[in-house]
């Protein structure tokens, strides 16, 4: 019987950031604390601009934005904000949408899973991804559920499970 396998990838629905980053700015022109502070949250080229008068109110848009990706299923893992910065008479701050697993990253999680996944499991990195395969269906849900329980810095999704 071939092995069976599955690839562990770092991507996130585009579309649905799109909806949050839209959710998001609805709340803000909509709330009475930011009435009149300039505030707002829109897209940049791939980057997502947010910007209002204050420093606090420009951490509170992006507080906003965070639990609009939350509520949307998005890891904030996958989120790369970075710190307010002044520009004229208002505060920036820009985030990315991080996507994709690092070559040091997929050394990473190989490593952990050479090391405390069952024997038998093959992990190997094909670009921005890692495939991992074993004879025994079992043993890579132990791979899966293993890396669940890890605190790593980027998100993590299963697919092409076959």
């Amino acid at each position: 019987m071939a092995d069976s396998s599955f690839d562990i990838v770092s991507k996130v629905e585009r579309q649905e950031v799109d909806n949050a980053l839209n959710q998001a700015a609805k709340e803000i022109s909509q709330r009475y604390d930011f009435k009149g502070v300039g505030a707002s949250i829109e897209w940049s080229g791939e980057k997502i601009e947010m910007r209002a008068n204050a420093e606090e109110r420009v951490k509170a848009v992006l507080d906003i934005f965070q639990s609009k990706l939350i509520k949307r299923g998005i890891s904030l893992k996958a989120l790369d904000a970075g710190e307010p910065q002044p520009s004229g008479k208002e505060y920036k701050l820009f985030a990315t949408i991080v996507e994709g697993i690092s070559q040091e990253n997929a050394k990473k999680v190989a490593k952990i899973i050479r090391d405390e996944g069952p024997k038998g499991v093959k992990a190997q990195v094909q670009g921005d991804e890692l495939r991992v395969s074993s004879k025994s269906r079992d043993d890579l849900q132990a791979v899966q559920q293993l890396l669940k329980g890890k605190d790593l810095d980027f998100a993590v999704q299963f697919v092409n499970y076959r």
